[in-house]
């Protein structure tokens, strides 16, 4: 079975293709990172347009370089949320066109879901597993009892983890996108000479808080001399990072603690950074809980877990009517 996928939720433009006896067989990616970064952030209008410029070239040269015809394809699937309503409905409206022009099945998937199963691209999944989710916009807990029922334990009451990371960033004059600018320099940090706060680490519930973490953070970098010298950046990033980090761990293992989980998992943008594997990986082998971080090309956007995804729900006989609607918000574990 071949299923092309389809991701365009923020600023990456996606096309990939799962094929169940190979794999992933192809995973082509046009970042905005360079658009979007004089900005300090990404602009929805751009991404929007931009998604429109590639994403039928992509689809061309995926397809030439596959030596594949619309009609090979087993299916079609493509993120409907949650993201940027205007770039989602590019990706989901060129979906939709495909499947018509071909009749071909159109799955819709929902993101989170996509980076959960990016995990069973490494290695097959280990069941029950807690996974953590935490990225530039979510930051939550899910249990996965089996594949496609997600129980959602709790996440951030204001921002998300990858923002504390991004702003950390802006602060210290690093680049945007910040959490591989700080991991970076966080590497050459002298422990000790700063102390953020772990906000809610004795709160019982599955919940984060960074607001506070980054207004610390603003304070203590406003009150240094200027300008600021490499030692005290890369000092800073790492006591901001390993404030992020502690909290992160300390409710993934909570969480799988309770749900008597076999397994804890990595997934979103910020999966890629290197302490916060590190970090779990030692705790994990402490507990005795099964756990293999997935590869860093699949913890960005990407179309490759999108495909996988709809490949999942296409083999279980889920498909999505040609009138699905792309949506800025939705649990996972009820969003449709």
């Amino acid at each position: 079975m071949r299923v092309l996928g389809i991701e365009t939720s923020c600023d990456d433009t996606s096309v990939a293709l799962y094929d169940s006896e190979r794999g992933v067989s192809a995973n082509l990616l046009s970042s905005q990172v360079d658009l979007h970064g004089v900005f300090g952030g990404v602009v929805p209008e751009l991404a929007s347009r931009a998604h429109l410029v590639n994403l039928l070239p992509m689809v061309d040269l995926l397809m030439e370089r596959q030596q594949l015809r619309l009609r090979d394809l087993d299916g079609v699937a493509v993120t409907a949320g949650p993201g940027l309503l205007g770039a989602l409905l590019v990706g989901l409206s060129t979906a939709k066109a495909l499947c018509f022009a071909a009749d071909l099945p159109l799955v819709g998937v929902h993101h989170l879901e996509g980076h959960i199963l990016a995990n069973a691209l490494t290695a097959d999944l280990v069941l029950p597993a807690t996974v953590l989710i935490v990225s530039g916009g979510h930051t939550e807990v899910v249990h996965m009892p089996e594949v496609g029922v997600y129980e959602r334990l709790g996440g951030t009451l204001d921002d998300a983890a990858g923002e504390a990371f991004d702003k950390t960033a802006k602060l210290l004059g690093l680049p945007y996108p910040g959490g591989p600018p700080v991991d970076a320099a966080a590497r050459r940090g002298h422990p000790g000479r700063f102390t953020f706060p772990r906000p809610l680490m004795s709160d019982s519930r599955t919940v984060f808080s960074f607001s506070g973490l980054k207004t610390a953070v603003r304070t203590m970098v406003e009150a240094l001399p200027r300008p600021l010298d490499d030692q005290t950046i890369a000092d800073v990033c790492l006591e901001a990072q390993e404030a992020i980090v502690d909290v992160l761990c300390h409710r993934l293992f909570q969480a799988a603690r309770r749900k008597q989980a076999r397994a804890v998992y990595l997934a979103g943008g910020v999966a890629a950074n290197g302490r916060l594997r590190e970090r779990i990986a030692d705790e994990a082998g402490r507990r005795g809980l099964h756990f293999l971080p997935p590869e860093r090309v699949y913890c960005t956007d990407n179309a490759a877990m999108i495909a996988y995804a709809g490949w999942c729900h296409l083999a279980a006989g889920r498909t999505d009517p040609l009138s699905l609607d792309s949506f800025a918000r939705a649990p996972l574990a009820s969003w449709r």
